[in-house]
């Protein structure tokens, strides 16, 4: 059934069966209705056997009249034939023919013997009586045979299959019409909702609120938890341009400006400095898309897809050692440890690799401009592990630590060279991995700590 249309999978499942027990039905009716007329034929053809044995009788053995066969012939529909025989097993009257009974068979006094056998090579239906009659004409046992050809018990059976047929044939399509309209009306209120949805323009993300059976219930509330989230992360996709875009246009501005004053400078000496502020903007610029790009990675790698598991504690020292290299003729001393026991993390180790790289990169353009201390610490607790930077700059008042994670925001307009990113992304990291960001208060200089949880 791959393909088919709900409305034609609850058609064919709910029809069909019907159709398997109404053959059903059919043929048991058939079989009944045969044994019943099999036994009225019989109790007919019994009723024949005694009037012929009474007649016979009284007539001292002669042959029925030919009105009295004649009336049997057609009050039954099939010719009648007979036979009657005398003690001995003497002929006394009907036909010499009789058909062969089986050789098992056992006639007992008052009791009719019913068979079926053969007479001048048609199917015919027997009967055999046995009784003792005292009178002086036949003076003992009597055996009476009657039989008859049975055109008409199977025609009547026949009959009553294509009875059966043609009854079970209307009640399955007055069923099946029944059927077919009853889940057009049960499934309306799924195409009303189909063309509700269809009939929306792309912009509408607006929770479904029309009437629908309990049975979809569940599947419109999924639809509009799923319009709900798609409404927030556009709304969040366009404030990211929205910022990224004026974020951008102030750099590409001045270094449109400043290209355009080099041109125009009056000295080789003013040339070289506006070349060199051209290629600070420039720089600033190139870091900006630089972290505008990791932004969009980190939000694009939240699927648990990239996660395995990883030693943190080596990753860590990796980045540490690195970074400490390049700071170093900055006047920057850097500090690595551990605390607990090392543990394995399952999680994106390139996102968290950018995380961490972003608060160093943090401590050391607003902790320590001028040079300083950054202490890297990894602190191994039961539940989670706890990834903490340290300098030892002027700290950050209390009133923006709540929103040094958002996007685009920085405490002033220095020349550090920031564009309001990389903690942004360390929060994003961190809650792509259950975890936190957060600024951890201290009495001299700023701490950040991002908290993961670990196997």
């Amino acid at each position: 059934m791959k393909g088919w249309s709900l409305r034609s999978r609850l058609f064919v499942l709910i029809v069909l069966p019907l159709i398997l027990v109404a053959s059903f039905a059919a043929f048991a009716r058939y079989v009944l209705a045969e044994r019943m007329s099999q036994r009225l034929y019989d109790d007919t053809l019994l009723a024949v056997a005694l009037t012929i044995s009474r007649d016979v009788v009284l007539s001292e053995g002669d042959v029925l009249t030919e009105q009295l066969l004649d009336a049997l012939t057609k009050a039954l529909g099939d010719p009648v034939y007979y036979r009657i025989e005398g003690p001995e097993s003497r002929f006394v009257t009907g036909y010499s023919d009789a058909p062969e009974r089986p050789i098992d068979a056992e006639v007992q006094s008052g009791i009719p013997y019913f068979y079926d056998s053969t007479s001048l090579g048609l199917p015919v239906r027997v009967v055999t009586l046995r009784e003792f009659i005292a009178e002086p004409q036949f003076g003992g046992w009597v055996t009476v045979d009657v039989w008859q050809t049975v055109n008409q018990r199977e025609a009547l059976s026949l009959e009553l299959l294509a009875q059966a047929i043609i009854l079970m044939a209307i009640v399955i399509v007055s069923a099946a019409l029944l059927v077919w309209f009853g889940i057009n009306i049960g499934l309306r209120p799924l195409l009303e909702l189909r063309e509700a949805v269809a009939l929306r323009s792309p912009d509408d993300l607006g929770p479904i609120r029309r009437a629908v059976p309990k049975e979809v219930r569940n599947l419109v509330t999924a639809m509009n938890s799923l319009f709900a989230r798609l409404s927030d992360a556009f709304a969040l996709r366009d404030a990211f341009i929205s910022d990224a875009a004026h974020q951008l246009r102030n750099p590409i501005a001045a270094i449109q400006a400043q290209a355009e004053a080099a041109t125009t400078a009056p000295t080789e000496e003013e040339l070289r400095s506006r070349v060199a502020e051209l290629a600070e903007t420039a720089r600033r610029t190139g870091r900006l898309t630089q972290q505008l790009l990791s932004m969009e990675k980190a939000h694009g790698r939240n699927a648990t897809g990239n996660w395995r598991a990883f030693d943190l504690r080596d990753l860590v020292e990796e980045v540490a050692t690195s970074f400490a290299e390049k700071v170093l003729r900055r006047d920057i001393s850097v500090s690595f440890q551990v605390l607990g026991n090392a543990r394995s993390v399952k999680g994106d180790p390139v996102m968290i690799r950018e995380a961490i790289e972003n608060l160093l990169d943090n401590a050391s353009r607003y902790g320590c401009p001028n040079g300083g201390d950054v202490d890297l610490e990894i602190d191994f607790a039961a539940q989670d592990v706890a990834i903490r930077v340290t300098d030892s700059g002027p700290g950050i008042p209390e009133e923006a630590r709540d929103r040094v994670f958002d996007r685009f925001f920085r405490l002033n307009d220095d020349a550090s060279g920031g564009c309001g990113l990389g903690l942004a992304i360390v929060r994003q990291v961190a809650e792509a991995h259950g975890g936190t960001a957060q600024v951890v208060p201290l009495a001299n200089g700023s701490a950040m700590e991002i908290r993961i949880p670990h196997e």
